[in-house]
């Protein structure tokens, strides 16, 4: 090998590749895809409520949250507030407004106990007993139905799925868990 003066001898080495994306990163992205396929469920899933809602209001007259709580009284005559709560997964406080309302429409009344005047018990009217049972099916509505329809296993498995959703949004509402999807 000849040697020129002032020069030195380089090792051929081969190129360096580009950099890596960090692997969160490429998560992310890979997941893009799949991430706007699974948004598009959700919305579908609320449009889907809420065209159910809106077929409820247009045929009976009451809301979807309305509708479902005079449905349980229609299975369950004689529940308290507290109890139809409960039942609907709302506030006490929402729950006492909506009753409000659906007594001074005439759909239900209010008893108060013989014993203890305190407790009030609540029934249908024969107007409320009509509407529920004139008004379109599912009357707790179309989620709850359909989560009811799944297995155990499954509702396991979406409620942790959820969850872990939930702990990634960097934006919480904890008080939406009790709140009906026609106020969300």
């Amino acid at each position: 090998m000849t040697r020129v003066k002032g020069a030195t001898a380089r090792a051929t080495k081969p190129k360096p590749k580009a950099n890596p994306v960090p692997v969160r990163r490429m998560r992310r992205s890979g997941n893009r895809d799949l991430a706007l396929q699974v948004l598009g469920k959700f919305r579908e899933v609320f449009r889907a409520a809420k065209l159910h809602f809106g077929s409820v209001h247009k045929s009976v007259g009451v809301s979807g949250a309305q509708l479902w709580a005079l449905s349980e009284l229609y299975e369950q005559p004689g529940l308290r507030v507290s109890e139809l709560a409960a039942r609907l997964s709302l506030r006490q406080s929402t729950v006492s407004n909506m009753i409000d309302q659906l007594s001074r429409a005439k759909h239900l009344k209010r008893e108060r106990g013989d014993v203890d005047q305190r407790v009030v018990r609540l029934y249908l009217t024969a107007s409320g007993q009509k509407l529920v049972l004139k008004a379109p099916k599912p009357a707790r509505g179309v989620l709850p139905d359909a989560l009811e329809s799944l297995t155990a296993s499954d509702l396991k498995n979406l409620d942790f799925h959820l969850a872990a959703l939930l702990s990634a949004m960097k934006v919480r509402a904890p008080d939406a868990s009790k709140t009906h999807l026609e106020q969300i």
